[in-house]
């Protein structure tokens, strides 16, 4: 069969889609009622006519009414166009003949899906006439292997079709309903139309029935067995034969994914209403062109940029290129040149003046929309208000790179600065000057830290008046501030503004009665050097020139001795890291010097001194590494190392015979406040078996100057357990004698510097005495230390000290040697 479909239309543009839908088919056109009327009465062969029910001159209804009148055109089929919201027309369309109708603007699946359903009628319509005229039965074959749902009814009683009677359903029907023919009307058609559908199924089957059209159409939806739906464009009209007038077929088409891709565009479409009326900004089209020439701009265009959308649309009042803050337009054309080119999606931030001369800070993020050729034709994207964020991230990075009492430049960032002048093309020779107040720490102490700080802004503001544009200023921990001058080239210049630094700060500093030390690290070829180590460098340089090992006023140059120093102390850091951790316990090792009893002159203890022995340094000196553990807290683990090395030794004396011998042990005060230091000393002695009564913990004297009640507590404990303290270098540290009587503990060992002056003084010009007699008076025993010469010796004795050590008696030795020398005094 050949179809043969009119379409009348007065749009050119719809009657020229809906032609190209119908491709497939041999169409003809008419603009209007008239001319449809003529080409139907030239062409009796025209199976199907698509007519626009508004028209000029004769519009669909007059159409209609004309064709429903004259028998030559009793088969033809008619399907109205109609617009949106005119359900009237469409009711009335079908009442006056119509089979169908399909709303503008047209889609084309839903028109293609919606020809192909009648055209198969027509085909069937015809078949079956041709079969029932000719007694053919070529309808079986047609019926079996249709690729719609077809289901065929008799009789003619009321909602036959929607309560069962069907004489036949083909494959296909009963493949999209789920359901057999048996099924189906044991159960009835109603039962499985959703609910929502129901109604209006019912009420155009009701006017077919009641001779209202031939057939009608509907979008329904279906339950299916399991439940779930199917979405079917279903065609029901009257069967009629020149046997009997009477039955229905009902033509059904799976439609569910074309539904659900309706659904999901309008999903899509709600949620891009939704979007480009939430974001704070404006979605636009527009030309790859210099002056980004709009075709399409959205509302959020005005509370953007203070202009309407007609505005910039196609340049009207002005373009977007207009808009952009100038230093931004070229950079902005750039990065599209360079996204466009390798495909890429495009993002840029830049800043945009209103229509109110407000700079707003944006940014757009589009891509690029090319032909098939891969020629640009278009840009898309959205341009999003980021004002706020950009304010926030000012403030951020505000904090991230300024000390907030000072405001000057912190730590970070002159990390950031240097690091960014080092991977830079061009060596980097600016000079580092660090100007080190540490020793305002004492008047947080004395007057609290609101004191020091507003002493600090004082500070700054002075040194401030220093700078310039090639001079910047830091405060790079809480007391210490440097300069990164780029200016000076000579030391003696470098020196000079050092001086100028010192003389700003002279009436300050002299007013609070503290030092300030300057290190400096002059310009040179800094392009390899790692920056950590610079800045750490330049903080040893300070610190050594405010402890008063400055060349000159307190200023330090850093050289290549220094450098050495601070090679010697990176050596040793890293060692006694390792040795913290349990690796080569025995580079530390221990020394003892004996303790002579001035009464029974018999050696009656030891002090155990730690020596170290460096594998790249040899030996090293017990000043140079013990502060560095402390500083570094090591001195914990290195620390029970030592105390285990000494019961050790003590426990080698008890078997030796010598049990009594005293040991005492130089404890400092990080490892005295330790929370564990009592249980893990008292556990070594458990371990060890040692009797606690031979073990003497030494403290520096300067020790009590803080947390005196915690620390006396920690003695007393150990003084219940037999252990015994001794104050060491006493007389130099611990200015205040008013609690000494309440310290727990045994012996008091007077300090080298008192015990030199018996040489050079008149015994009445020594205090020696004094203090021996006074400690004496609060029930302490005393040990001098320092003794060399026999004079000392006789003085001490005369004077009722009880224990003295020194190189009189010996240097500190080895175990072997330490009992070999109890062994000669013993005899």
């Amino acid at each position: 069969m050949v179809t043969k479909v009119l379409i009348v239309d007065d749009s050119v543009s719809d009657r020229m889609i809906i032609k190209s839908i119908l491709k497939e088919y041999t169409t003809l056109t008419a603009r209007d009622g008239v001319e449809a009327l003529q080409m139907l009465a030239e062409h009796a062969d025209i199976n199907l006519m698509i007519l626009d029910i508004n028209m000029p001159n004769m519009n669909g209804f007059q159409v209609l009414d004309a064709v429903r009148t004259d028998k030559r055109h009793e088969k033809l089929c008619t399907i109205i166009l109609t617009n949106y919201e005119e359900m009237e027309n469409e009711i009335k369309g079908l009442q006056l003949g119509a089979v169908d109708y399909i709303r503008k603007p047209i889609n084309r699946e839903s028109l293609k899906a919606r020809i192909e359903v009648h055209v198969e009628l027509l085909r069937m319509q015809q078949l079956l006439e041709e079969r029932l005229a000719e007694n053919e039965m070529t309808f079986d074959t047609l019926f079996q292997q249709a690729p719609i749902g077809i289901a065929i009814s008799q009789g003619n009683e009321a909602n036959s079709i929607s309560y069962g009677a069907f004489l036949s359903i083909n494959p296909r029907f009963e493949e999209i309903l789920g359901r057999t023919k048996e099924e189906l009307e044991a159960i009835g058609w109603a039962q499985i139309i959703h609910p929502e559908d129901a109604e209006a199924d019912r009420k155009s089957f009701t006017e077919l029935q009641a001779g209202k059209g031939t057939s009608y159409s509907i979008e329904k939806r279906l339950i299916k067995p399991d439940g779930s739906i199917v979405w079917v464009y279903d065609v029901v009209a009257r069967l009629s034969t020149k046997q009997q007038i009477g039955g229905y077929i009902c033509l059904i088409q799976d439609i569910t994914q074309r539904k659900e891709a309706e659904q999901a565009l309008a999903e899509s479409e709600r949620s891009k209403s939704v979007l480009l009326s939430n974001i704070q900004g404006m979605a636009y089209r527009c030309n790859y062109d210099r002056e980004w020439t709009m075709q399409f701009v959205s509302n959020g265009c005005y509370a953007l940029t203070g202009y309407l959308p007609e505005n910039l649309l196609h340049n009207k009042d002005l373009s977007y290129n207009d808009l952009i803050t100038q230093e931004y337009r070229e950079p902005l054309w750039k990065e599209w040149e360079h996204v466009l080119l390798e495909r890429r999606p495009f993002q840029y931030e830049y800043e945009i003046t209103t229509a109110k001369g407000v700079r707003k800070w944006v940014i757009e993020i589009g891509q690029g929309i090319y032909t098939e050729q891969g020629e640009v034709k278009a840009l898309e994207g959205i341009i999003i208000d980021i004002s706020l964020r950009k304010e926030m991230e000012n403030k951020l990075r505000y904090g991230n790179e300024h000390d907030s009492w000072t405001g000057l430049y912190n730590y970070r960032h002159l990390q950031e600065v240097l690091t960014e002048d080092m991977q830079g093309d061009l060596p980097v020779r600016g000079s580092l000057i660090s100007v080190n107040l540490s020793a305002m720490h004492s008047l947080s102490a004395t007057y609290g830290v609101q004191y020091s700080l507003d002493l600090i802004r004082r500070i700054a503001k002075k040194l401030k008046q220093l700078c310039s544009v090639q001079c910047e200023l830091f405060l790079v921990f809480e007391y210490r501030f440097v300069f990164y001058c780029k200016e000076y080239k000579t030391r003696n210049e470098l020196f000079g503004f050092c001086e100028r630094v010192l003389s700003t700060l002279e009436a300050l500093l002299k007013i609070e009665r503290i030092d300030a030390g300057i290190g400096v690290i002059e310009g040179g070829e800094w392009k390899t050097t790692n920056v950590n180590h610079l800045l750490k460098n330049l903080l040893i340089t300070s610190e050594k020139a405010i402890q008063h090992d400055a060349q000159v006023n307190n200023i330090l140059f850093y050289d290549k001795e220094l450098e050495k120093d601070i090679k010697r102390r990176e050596i040793l850091r890293s060692e006694l890291s390792k040795l913290s951790e349990g690796k080569d316990g025995n580079s530390i090792f221990l020394q003892f010097q004996p303790i002579l009893d001035l009464k029974e002159n018999q050696i009656c203890g030891f002090e155990a001194l730690a020596r170290y022995n460096s594998k790249e340094l040899g030996l090293v000196s017990p000043l140079e590494f013990i502060p560095i553990i402390e500083e570094s807290k090591h001195i914990i683990p290195i620390g029970i190392g030592i105390i285990h090395k000494a019961c050790s030794f003590i426990k080698r004396l008890e078997d030796a015979g010598y049990g009594g011998v005293k040991v005492s042990i130089n404890i400092s005060a990080i490892q005295l406040l330790h929370k564990d230091f009592v249980e893990t000393l008292l556990e070594e002695v458990n371990t060890m078996k040692v009797n606690p009564e031979d073990i003497i913990i030494e403290l520096t004297e300067s020790i009590f100057s803080s947390r005196f009640d915690a620390i006396n507590s920690i003695l007393s404990q150990l003084k219940d357990k037999g252990i015994t303290c001794a104050i060491d270098d006493f007389g130099t540290g611990y200015s205040s004698l008013s609690r000494e009587r309440d310290l727990a503990i045994t012996y008091l060992k007077i300090d080298k510097s008192f015990i030199d002056r018996l040489l050079h003084l008149r015994e009445e010009e020594t205090i020696t005495s004094n203090i021996i007699a006074m400690a004496h008076r609060m029930g302490h025993m005393v040990i001098a230390e320092g003794v060399e010469q026999e004079k000392q010796v006789h003085y001490l004795r005369n004077h009722g000290c009880d224990m003295l050590q020194g190189y009189l008696i010996s240097r500190p030795v080895d175990e072997d040697t330490a009992i070999t020398l109890l062994t000669t005094y013993a005899k």
